[in-house]
């Protein structure tokens, strides 16, 4: 998911909401680090719910740098969840599973089905 904006993260940690579910889901793409290093906090627990609620429960690397390609591939890491760690997180933290809206999210990048909907790139 290398480049791929931060509501497609947040879409497919909803979509795979479990423990169980998210011990078997590796990502290859940004940073989750460097989202959260980037925007405010009270911006990424709005708009970027599901994503700030599994920090603590991802591991993280990062992908080594090549000097050729800085520019494109400097901000990728590989994501894996941890069984262990998903289960030490609050259990309030798998109550909620309401589908992400996005509607005050000001840099959406996806195109939102529905009425209104608009793309953004």
């Amino acid at each position: 998911m290398v480049h791929c904006g931060k509501a497609l993260y947040n879409n497919l940690l909803w979509r795979n909401w479990s423990p169980a579910a998210l011990s078997k889901l590796v990502i290859i793409g940004n940073s989750f680090q460097g989202i959260e290093e980037r925007l405010l906090s009270r911006i990424l627990e709005r708009d970027y719910s599901y994503i700030a609620k599994v920090l603590k429960g991802v591991e993280e690397m990062a992908l080594p740098s090549h000097p050729r390609y800085l520019d494109t591939f400097n901000d990728t890491s590989v994501h894996w969840f941890p069984l262990e760690k998903l289960q030490e997180l609050s259990p309030e933290v798998w109550d909620c599973v309401e589908e992400p809206m996005y509607q005050d999210c000001e840099d959406l990048e996806i195109i939102r089905k529905g009425e209104g909907a608009t793309a953004k790139s």
